[in-house]
């Protein structure tokens, strides 16, 4: 891996480099106990400034080439109406110059999936729907402050389906409280049996500031490491042999039903981040809207925009976010491709990372790509940990 260190220089957006859209919409009729997104109640007089805002914020932004995939996520965008759908999709298209995107993602939650909804969002151009789920089981819905039944998510799905979009993607979780293996047995057969093309499966995690967060820190819920991997190691074992390619740690999908926005974030390619609390990598910056409804409307109207968190995309960094979200998905990094892409002295920090990983069968090399082993993809999260404080420390 000696040939690292003294890479060609490519750019990393130029006229044929995908570009995404993500729009936040941040409307929901209620907060799941794990959610720490931003998130705020719908009304009238909310969703028409939302509405503005957004056409406000797209005069700011200077798009230099067709959008290549878009992405609405919340917040529940579905929660919108079918007439706040079509004018809000109706924007995007005129953003792009009137055309819909090759692929266009929209969040709905089954209780906000109505036929009108549905139509609404066939009529703008949208072909794939990512439908959160999170479980089939009653208690166990329960325990996530999810509002939804297993009917109402077999009822959704079906009109879904009925709607005849190109994807659709069913989210489900697991190592929540009171979740045994054979419950989650359960939940994968059911998922398996209504025939998604796309399933996404995380682990709980507990994020600040949220109701399962103090639910752990007072000892109502426990953290059990050992039976998360070997939940894990079951998902991964079950969705393979009914059909499902793992391409990232969590994310699976039948043959060309992978989502594109998503993979064309982990490979840091650009994206334009649009509405309350929404992120983009986008014109040499990273950054995010403020995650308020009434600052974000009033920093677009004095002509402002990702005043948050906001960082120059240096080759350093670029580099060290594309090795981390690379390894996460199953084909792994080029390591000398990514060099020449985003040049940088800490290459050389990562290559003995790399090497320590092979050595410690955390990963392995096939073909001139560094992917994660079945081990290395259990500890993806302090893979990326000592990815990022070794090339920190470069």
């Amino acid at each position: 891996m000696s040939e690292i260190s003294s890479p060609e220089v490519i750019s990393s957006a130029d006229d044929f480099a995908p570009l995404g859209l993500y729009l936040h919409v941040p409307f929901c009729a209620s907060t799941c106990d794990f959610c720490a997104f931003y998130q705020t109640s719908p009304t009238v007089e909310g969703v028409r400034g939302f509405q503005i805002g957004i056409e406000k914020e797209m005069t700011l932004v200077t798009r230099t080439r067709p959008l290549s995939t878009v992405f609405w996520g919340g917040g529940t965008p579905g929660l919108l109406s079918a007439r706040d759908i079509i004018r809000l999709g109706t924007l995007v298209r005129e953003f792009n110059g009137g055309a819909a995107p090759a692929e266009w993602s929209v969040e709905m939650a089954p209780a906000s999936v109505t036929d009108a909804r549905l139509a609404a969002l066939k009529e703008i151009g949208v072909t794939r729907i990512s439908m959160g789920a999170q479980s089939f089981q009653p208690e166990l819905l329960d325990a996530l402050g999810r509002l939804h039944t297993r009917e109402q998510v077999m009822r959704a799905y079906d009109r879904i389906r009925a709607a005849d979009f190109a994807s659709v993607n069913i989210d489900l979780m697991f190592a929540l409280p009171g979740q045994d293996e054979a419950a989650w047995l359960a939940d994968m057969t059911q998922a398996i049996e209504l025939g998604p093309d796309h399933l996404s499966t995380y682990c709980l995690t507990f994020e600040e500031d949220t109701k399962l967060w103090v639910k752990l820190a007072e000892g109502k819920v426990k953290l059990d490491p050992e039976h998360e991997a070997q939940l894990y190691e079951t998902t991964w074992e079950r969705l393979n042999a009914a059909g499902y390619a793992q391409y990232e740690v969590a994310n699976f999908a039948r043959p060309g039903h992978v989502c594109r926005h998503n993979l064309n974030t982990w490979n840091m390619h650009e994206w334009i981040g649009l509405g309350p609390s929404a992120a983009g990598q986008h014109e040499g910056w990273r950054a995010a809207n403020p995650s308020d409804l009434a600052q974000w409307q009033a920093e677009v109207a004095r002509g402002e925009r990702m005043t948050t968190d906001r960082v120059a995309l240096t080759p350093e960094l670029l580099a060290e976010d594309a090795l981390i979200f690379g390894l996460r998905m199953t084909a792994g990094v080029d390591p000398v491709a990514l060099a020449r892409r985003f040049p940088s002295p800490a290459w050389t920090a990562a290559r003995g990372v790399l090497l320590d990983l092979i050595e410690d069968e955390l990963a392995e090399r096939v073909d001139g790509r560094i992917r994660l082993t079945t081990r290395g993809r259990l500890l993806a999260d302090s893979v990326g940990a000592a990815v990022m404080e070794a090339m920190d420390q470069a």
